[in-house]
């Protein structure tokens, strides 16, 4: 068992800073593969660390998973090239069909529908999930739910940075307007739309072209499964050490006003196993109206950011912007320099909770190039966190908690009248 140490001094500076690093680089050097060992032993750590904070209840929860992404995608890509394939060997309809069913599945997949190929093909694993449940005494007007996820994303030549810095280095006004990413996985989507027009039209040429882009996302996403699975300081130890730091933080000032639920989920990079099975087990004691969503995923580069929407294949705009801007009030008070307006291409663990209409703020980071810091590279190490974002996300996140509380010198927009959960 990792060693636990319980801080007892009161979380300000280098405090703060202390039990950042101490989560971050306890579980960096885990192999925190989605479903295997590694991401286990992380959230028993993770369990033992939030027990030794005194009034916090903690529970681990083993959950279905289905593995990694990459293999199912993999086959998807393959499949789609030979959809292809028959059409220009003159099988039209069946070569549509091929790259229709290839079409559903990759949507299925990148927009977090109900996953039906993967529950058919992949083998059942699990994941564990932690929820750590910070109730002090005095009637909750409300809950809030802090999301973060312990395990650790694969590497490979997609996640590539240079040219994104090489672009920001030649037309930097260019690169900071833009808001929202180039979608990625509109490429897996093309090879197929490809096949399924030129099966309508008798194009062969478009044939050609989703028969190459099939093996091009085919090959992209293959060379993710064989690659290694990095340390993860930054996605998303970033934001698992800011929550133990939370608890900390509402342990020396507690907020009688509020329950706080902590959770950090496990299989975040599987594509939401994690927190689909957290939302299932745990909706009944979410009450619509009276509960809100902040997820913390991958808070430490330079630039605090919070996100309005996300999408892979089409923008889904998060629930309750009301919270948003609470935030954003918050993040003023606090002279937290947080930027706005900006939308996600990759899916994040918020989607899920808003879909169920919870309002929610998704807190990222980015660095002046408009990506995270070490995103899926194997450079994702706790000496190239940027522990200033952590701590001022930290703080801010504790800054919303206490105005949902209703402070005295915070207005509360939650319904204060309602019974507690």
């Amino acid at each position: 068992m990792l060693p636990v140490s319980s801080h007892e001094t009161r979380l300000d500076g280098a405090s703060l800073d202390g039990v950042l690093r101490e989560v971050v680089e306890t579980l960096a050097p885990l192999d925190r593969t989605p479903c295997s060992s590694g991401e286990r032993e992380a959230a028993e750590w993770l369990a033992s660390r939030l027990r030794a904070v005194q009034g916090v209840e903690v529970t681990l929860e083993d959950e279905p998973s289905w593995g990694t992404f990459p293999p199912t995608l993999t086959g998807l890509g393959l499949l789609a090239s030979a959809g292809a394939a028959l059409v220009l060997a003159g099988r039209r309809a069946a070569g549509a069909l091929v790259a229709a069913g290839a079409l559903a599945g990759i949507v299925d997949e990148a927009q977090n529908g109900p996953r039906v190929l993967r529950r058919l093909v992949r083998r059942r694993r699990s994941t564990v999930n932690l929820i750590a449940r910070c109730q002090h005494a005095g009637e909750a007007a409300g809950t809030l739910v802090v999301l973060a996820h312990h395990d650790a994303p694969q590497t490979g030549v997609l996640f590539d940075q240079t040219l994104q810095r090489r672009l920001y280095e030649l037309a930097p006004s260019v690169i900071e307007r833009a808001k929202t990413p180039l979608p990625q996985w509109w490429v897996g989507v093309a090879g197929p739309l490809c096949t399924i027009a030129a099966a309508a039209r008798r194009r062969p040429g478009l044939a050609r072209g989703g028969l190459l882009l099939g093996l091009f996302g085919a090959a992209i996403v293959a060379d993710v499964w064989r690659s290694q699975t990095v340390p993860g300081a930054n996605d998303n130890l970033s934001g698992v050490a800011g929550l133990v730091a939370l608890a900390e933080l509402l342990r020396e000032r507690p907020l009688p006003g509020l329950r706080v639920l902590l959770v950090s989920c496990g299989a975040e990079e599987t594509l939401q196993d994690g927190v689909r099975a957290f939302l299932a087990r745990h909706l009944h004691e979410l009450t619509p109206g009276r509960t809100c969503f902040v997820n913390l995923d991958t808070v430490g580069s330079p630039h605090p950011v919070m996100l309005e929407a996300e999408g892979p294949v089409w923008m889904e705009y998060y629930a309750g912007p009301w919270l948003r801007d609470e935030l954003a009030a918050c993040a003023e008070r606090l002279e937290v320099p947080l930027q706005r307006g900006f939308r996600a291409r990759a899916s994040t663990d918020s989607v899920i909770p808003s879909r169920a209409g919870y309002p929610i703020a998704t807190l990222v980071s980015m660095t002046d190039w408009r990506s995270p810091a070490n995103y899926h590279l194997p450079s994702d190490v706790p000496e190239n966190l940027d522990y200033e974002t952590v701590a001022d996300v930290t703080r801010l996140v504790y800054e919303l908690a206490r105005t949902l509380a209703g402070s005295p010198d915070a207005r509360s927009p939650m319904t204060a009248s309602a019974p507690p959960l």
